[in-house]
């Protein structure tokens, strides 16, 4: 077992799940939402950004763009966050929070293709 890969894999994973669970609830309810999730999800989705930086192969490659598309739809997610709550003064309207679902969704989808293809990778290699 290569501990590397274990902690490679663990991260997209967890990356995955925190998305998941960030997602789920009525889409424009403030309360289905918290905001130290999107945290989490954002921290553990850099971590596993940079950790594919070493990959060199086309697997690799495709499975940093993934993880790029991912971290840029989060980071923008917490923009808007800070700027309805802290700029804007608005607050989470249903709107607002609609828009920070929505990207998290985007995010979400990307993170689902990082883990379908680190499975076909991992199958690949095993033959």
């Amino acid at each position: 077992m290569n501990i590397e890969k274990v902690i490679f894999s663990f991260f997209i994973v967890l990356a995955l799940t925190l998305n998941f669970g960030f997602f789920l609830g009525e889409f424009d309810n403030p309360e289905h939402h918290n905001v130290y999730e999107l945290f989490a999800v954002v921290i553990v989705n850099l971590i596993a950004t940079v950790l594919k930086f070493g990959e060199r192969t086309q697997m690799g490659a495709v499975l940093l763009a993934t993880s790029l598309v991912a971290s840029l739809q989060l980071i923008a997610a917490v923009l808007v966050w800070t700027f309805v709550v802290h700029v804007d003064n608005s607050g989470l309207t249903p709107t607002a929070i609609g828009t920070i679902v929505s990207l998290s969704g985007g995010a979400l989808v990307a993170n689902i293709i990082s883990v379908v293809l680190l499975v076909i990778d991992i199958s690949v290699q095993r033959r």
